[in-house]
């Protein structure tokens, strides 16, 4: 065998032909082997897109088999809708956008629109009658009849505005709500996105999560998720997200969701950017707050500080002043 292997070894056809099959099979290893390898990205792309199909459709049963009772968009009441429809109160006593500012407040669908635009109506005249038995049927107040009457007329002001009034201040609450719980809602979307799962997992894990220090954020988050399974653009469901909140930190989100949904930017690398940004904020608007506490605490030293720290000091001097000249 050692000889045969010797007289080969010397043989040039031999070595020709061991060349070939080499050269053969290594070709064969070539091309065939992207076709064995596992292609984990194209997996990992296969199964978030499983991913997003099966919550948009576990989203749509929810919302399909939802009691009519318990529906987000609940139908008007009958008689605050014919008295809204009769009067045409939408074109006159409309406030701009009224239905993107009844949103910001959490108020949506048709009933809100149209109960705002009843109370409105109905409010004017209810203060306007408060005053007017005030002022003159129980004449709780000693005026003159023109006191009396621009009273009167401030109270109908006052019946028109009290609607706006309080939507305004129920936007302010619920946006100092997300304001303090969007940087930890945002640290936790950040988790999720560099865990690997989809965008609308991420909303949906983390409206669950803030919904125990901010239910407005959760709120909000939830039906954005509800959005991106519905709206035919996903850009649309970002941009009402901000429309919604109208905050600096939450339109910065948004800009950086958009932007990756359209050109496909890394989004975990900009989430970490607004992060650190909206966390320096909350931490230089504290200190802004620290900064002008000195100055407020002026007057009430003066009043209420002062006059003890006179009083310890002076009192025994005139205890003993008083003492000496007896």
């Amino acid at each position: 065998m050692m000889n045969w292997l010797l007289i080969q070894a010397s043989n040039p056809k031999f070595i020709l032909q061991l060349v070939i099959v080499a050269a053969t099979i290594a070709a064969v290893i070539t091309a065939g082997a992207p076709l064995l390898n596992e292609d984990p990205l194209g997996k990992r792309m296969k199964a978030v897109a499983l991913e997003r199909e099966r919550l948009r459709g576990r989203a749509r049963e929810e919302f399909s088999e939802r009691p009519r009772n318990q529906n987000l968009r609940q139908a008007p009441k009958p008689f605050m809708k014919q008295v809204v429809d009769e009067l045409n109160l939408t074109q006159w006593l409309s406030v701009g956008d009224s239905k993107l500012l009844l949103a910001r407040a959490g108020f949506r669908g048709p009933q809100a629109e149209v109960a705002f635009l009843f109370f409105r109506l109905v409010s004017p005249p209810v203060f306007g009658v408060a005053a007017a038995l005030y002022v003159f049927v129980f004449r709780l107040v000693d005026v003159t009849p023109m006191i009396g009457l621009a009273i009167v007329v401030g109270a109908l002001y006052l019946g028109l505005k009290a609607p706006e009034i309080f939507i305004n201040n129920v936007i302010d609450k619920r946006r100092e709500s997300i304001r303090i719980a969007f940087p930890d809602a945002l640290d936790l979307l950040l988790i999720c996105v560099e865990s690997g799962i989809s965008i609308e997992a991420a909303f949906q894990r983390v409206g669950q999560e803030i919904g125990q220090q901010s239910v407005a954020l959760a709120e909000e988050m939830t039906l954005t998720m509800a959005e991106l399974s519905y709206l035919p653009d996903r850009q649309q469901a970002y941009e009402n997200f901000g429309e919604r909140i109208n905050l600096e930190s939450v339109r910065q989100i948004v800009m950086v969701l958009v932007q990756a949904e359209r050109v496909g930017t890394p989004l975990a690398a900009a989430l970490r950017t607004v992060s650190q940004e909206t966390r320096a904020r909350r931490l230089l608007e504290a200190e802004k707050k620290a900064a002008g506490l000195p100055p407020k605490l002026t007057v009430p030293m003066m009043v209420f500080f002062l006059p003890c720290i006179f009083v310890v000091l002076l009192t025994p001097a005139i205890i003993q002043i008083m003492q000496q000249t007896k």
